[in-house]
């Protein structure tokens, strides 16, 4: 009996525990976060904790004096929601800081940044 009741009152706290969870975190991103690779992307490939509004979803690129750099429109992956891609133009070497805001399918907002270096 003690075992039933128990087993019961930690059935009925688990899904008290999850909504705090309900954001959408960057949980790793190409190039990775910090690193140094040795030729430029083509793209910046961002993977979130949880699916992605498009409508409230954006990400940016800068250089290593926090000028802007142009590129494409960020866009949610159509076959995968929880990933967000940055398309950028021919990047010369040196260190590029990614910011980002998203807001996931639970209407809450998010945002970061991260850099990464390309080899010179």
């Amino acid at each position: 009996m003690k075992y039933a009741l128990l087993l019961s009152a930690l059935t009925a706290a688990v899904p008290l525990t999850q909504p705090a969870d309900a954001h959408a975190f960057l949980d790793h991103a190409v190039p990775a976060v910090g690193s140094t690779v040795a030729a430029a992307p083509a793209q910046i490939d961002m993977f979130f904790t949880q699916d992605l509004e498009p409508a409230f979803t954006g990400a940016s690129l800068a250089d290593a004096n926090g000028q802007p750099i142009a590129t494409g429109a960020a866009a949610v992956d159509p076959q995968n929601k929880a990933e967000l891609v940055l398309k950028v133009p021919r990047l010369a070497p040196g260190h590029y800081k990614v910011s980002w805001h998203v807001v996931s399918v639970d209407t809450h907002r998010t945002e970061g940044s991260f850099g990464f270096d390309i080899q010179r």
